[in-house]
């Protein structure tokens, strides 16, 4: 996924009431591979960051730029291997809560990724997996031709809301009816997060009615072409933050297109000021062609104590473990 130094690359979006532009910034590269997106979280005043190739490793450090220690990912059981942690979030007393994306190979080289849940309480070394809690209610199409996924749900970003009430999962349904396939939500009462199983709730037909573990969804950015097609086009794997200077949160995403293989046709952001409803996003937007991005977008943000889930007015803008630019957002 690494890009040239030298490449020079400014785009501002015109959106109704916010903007978004990329600019070239000094490059910065987290540790290891990352094969989804880095979440991160604080721990006194040490930045800690996991990424994933399969099996996660956890990074520390003063900041995003290290000097780093790394170390493997401790689990208490393996059944769910591989996984990517592609979401974290620290309670109040050091427990941290982290979700994982599994798949399970259905149809030969086709897998159908489903999502789990983690909690550790020695500060994010050492994980109990509390099992999954999203996985698809369809079928899975073993003629599928994207060249990955038969089907299932992955690809995900978790955020709890800010009164605390839900946390919500924006995630990647890649089977279905064509209405359901694309970007979908769910959600848990906060007070669920040490026994996950089956208390996450799907958002279908505008209710969130339908059980985590089975269930039908509706997408809320739906296909343009379904994923079984060689010629999908489809948007997946949102990366979600609140922005403080907007007032709003923020989701980026990679779009696939129109090819087998899961060929990147760009990164788009949109908008939204309520986590709690899905259909509150603005039009997605590209903000890098097809030609200048890699696989999963996200931000970081630069001031102290800012993570994934939160940043300002600029922020480190990363594809992967790599970041050559910023993202600015402005009015």
């Amino acid at each position: 996924m690494l890009l040239p130094v030298l490449l020079f690359f400014l785009l501002t979006l015109s959106l109704p009431g916010q903007r978004a532009a990329i600019v070239p910034a000094e490059p910065n590269f987290l540790p290891g591979i990352s094969d989804s997106n880095n979440p991160s979280f604080w721990r006194g005043d040490e930045l800690i960051v996991y990424q994933s190739n399969g099996l996660p490793i956890m990074s520390m450090g003063p900041g995003q730029r290290g000097p780093f220690r790394t170390q493997a990912v401790h689990l208490d059981r393996y059944d769910h291997v591989p996984l990517w942690i592609e979401a974290a979030w620290t309670d109040d007393d050091g427990t941290v809560y982290a979700w994982y994306h599994h798949e399970v190979w259905v149809c030969g080289e086709l897998a159908a990724p489903e999502i789990g849940a983690l909690v550790s309480r020695d500060g994010g070394w050492r994980f109990e997996d509390l099992g999954i809690v999203l996985r698809s209610g369809y079928g899975n199409d073993c003629g599928a031709r994207n060249g990955y996924f038969a089907g299932g749900h992955g690809d995900f970003t978790v955020l709890v809301d800010p009164r605390r009430e839900h946390f919500y999962f924006y995630f990647g349904n890649y089977s279905g009816p064509e209405s359901s396939q694309g970007v979908a939500v769910a959600r848990m009462a906060f007070t669920s997060r040490d026994e996950p199983a089956g208390r996450v709730w799907k958002f279908h037909d505008g209710e969130w009615r339908e059980p985590g573990l089975g269930g039908r969804v509706t997408a809320i950015l739906p296909v343009s072409t379904p994923w079984g097609s060689e010629s999908t086009d489809a948007f997946w794997g949102p990366a979600l933050h609140w922005n403080t200077y907007l007032n709003q949160y923020v989701m980026l995403l990679n779009r696939a297109c129109c090819e087998p293989g899961w060929p990147q046709a760009g990164i788009y952001v949109a908008f939204n000021p309520d986590l709690a409803n899905p259909h509150g996003w603005t039009p997605p937007e590209q903000i890098l062609s097809a030609g200048q991005s890699g696989w999963y977008p996200q931000v970081i943000g630069a001031e102290a104590g800012m993570t994934d889930k939160i940043a300002g007015k600029v922020a480190r803008f990363y594809m992967g473990s790599d970041s050559w630019w910023e993202i600015v957002f402005d009015w």
